[in-house]
């Protein structure tokens, strides 16, 4: 499969966006049964992911003035999430979000969902995007396609959130097909 990537990168299928929300609702109107202790059983975070491994797989880049540059990739029976995080100064941030404009425009959350499962960047130490509400942005960035288009669901969620007066920390989601591979091999 040629996506127009360079020479030897694997080619990685993200989970269209409409198969993912059957799924979600699946999982949260049930159809029976414990999926929580299911979905528990079947998760483990994959071991050697390298902010660079991430990066290629989700079509981002990794600014050089970055800080405190974290990956990981969580596999599931349903789905994988790719997870990459990074600080910059505002001014840094303000270049990166220019050079990669979300599908439609930046959103603005009305309210903090404190409620939200501590699942994804907790396992980097990091609070969750979606329990901010001042200060953050986020939108779907679809790199490689030009308009964007969420339709594929080659589409990474990004959030920025201006934590300090000049700084800014980007956090970037992103859902693959299961069995994504090869995974790196820990060091």
């Amino acid at each position: 499969m040629n996506s127009g990537r360079e020479p030897g990168r694997t080619a990685v299928r993200r989970v269209p966006l409409a198969v993912l929300a059957v799924v979600v609702a699946g999982s949260l109107f049930g159809c029976g049964g414990d999926h929580t202790a299911d979905a528990a059983a079947d998760t483990r975070w994959a071991a050697g992911i390298t902010p660079a491994w991430m990066s290629g797989h989700m079509g981002l880049d990794v600014p050089a003035a970055a800080r405190s540059v974290r990956a990981a990739y969580k596999v599931t029976s349903r789905f994988d999430t790719g997870l990459l995080t990074f600080t910059l100064s505002r001014a840094e941030a303000e270049a990166y979000l220019r050079k990669h404009p979300p599908s439609g425009r930046w959103l603005t959350p009305t309210a903090a969902q404190p409620d939200t499962p501590r699942s994804d960047f907790t396992h980097l130490g990091l609070p969750e995007p979606e329990t901010f509400e001042e200060g953050v942005r986020y939108g779907f960035v679809c790199p490689g396609t030009e308009p964007y288009d969420t339709s594929d669901g080659n589409c990474t969620r990004l959030y920025a959130h201006a934590y300090a007066p000049d700084r800014t920390r980007i956090y970037l989601r992103a859902h693959f097909e299961p069995g994504v591979g090869p995974l790196p091999t820990a060091s």
